[in-house]
């Protein structure tokens, strides 16, 4: 592990250097039409027991989806997704999506279900999604992690090989982001884990919808919610075959994960840059 106050002045320098004379493309594309799931899959994994094991190791598969996980309803006179939870699995774009810069709104609703029944309410936004569908848990893609849990909101987790170097100080049993701190690189197997947790807190009251924006370019992503920053991560990669490869590019999903969620307005625009003010 190496000292992050000498690092990170490079990196952000670097960035801001390259991105001088770029703009921001103002191009928003919607990734929900607000009637259906047109231009996404849906994948549901194994059935799982009350304290999360697979029942018979089956997955329910790609685009089967008989306990109407993923639906289209109506709330306060707006179509939204809500998904259920009571599977595990996730919706994933049809499409692939590299620099960019990705929102949607997301509230609770009221539902858990098995070993997340009564706990903090769980989902996830997870990007640079890549490989086979359910490669963690039965039910979703190597990919990094924008948590989406209940008071946790804009955690990191690598997510089937995803890995990403962030950071951060080691408080108690866990590692908190601390833009000062010393730069780890979090991954499955490694000495600091796969998670990180979020350096501060901006999330509404359950119930209330938060916005959510994520902001990737090159190996680098800003997780954002409700327009403070979480965290940074730096390097982002994969474990591929036992080697470490850059991963920057890949799906998006959005994760069922024993809790009922809603989402709407997702939408993405590309970017030739990283806003100078979430670097600073």
């Amino acid at each position: 592990m190496r000292s992050a106050k000498f690092i990170m002045p490079l990196m952000i320098c670097a960035i801001t250097l390259g991105f001088t004379t770029a703009s921001n493309t103002d191009k928003w594309e919607s990734l929900f039409n607000g009637k259906d799931l047109t231009g996404w899959d849906t994948y549901i994994g194994p059935d799982l027991d009350d304290a999360g094991k697979p029942i018979n190791g089956t997955p329910i598969g790609l685009n089967n989806d008989p306990r109407h996980v993923f639906t289209i309803v109506k709330e306060n006179g707006e179509n939204v997704i809500r998904i259920s939870g009571e599977n595990w699995g996730a919706i994933s774009t049809k499409k692939e999506y590299k620099n960019y810069h990705f929102q949607l709104q997301f509230k609770w609703g009221a539902l858990s279900w098995g070993q997340k029944k009564g706990k903090k309410k769980d989902s996830g936004l997870l990007y640079h999604s890549v490989g086979k569908y359910g490669a963690d848990y039965g039910a979703w893609m190597r990919s990094e992690e924008f948590q989406i849990e209940e008071g946790n909101s804009g955690d990191f987790w690598g997510v089937a090989g995803g890995l990403a170097s962030i950071p951060a100080d080691k408080v108690g049993d866990g590692y908190i982001y601390n833009p000062q701190g010393t730069l780890m690189t979090f991954k499955e197997g490694g000495s600091q884990g796969r998670h990180c947790i979020k350096g501060t807190d901006a999330e509404n009251p359950s119930g209330q919808w938060n916005t959510l924006d994520l902001y990737c370019y090159g190996d680098t992503a800003i997780h954002v919610i409700n327009g403070k920053v979480m965290m940074i991560l730096y390097q982002t990669k994969q474990m591929d075959n036992g080697q470490e490869t850059p991963l920057t590019l890949g799906k998006i999903q959005i994760q069922s994960e024993g809790a009922e969620v809603y989402y709407k307005q997702i939408k993405i625009q590309p970017i030739d840059r990283l806003p100078a003010k979430l670097i600073k």
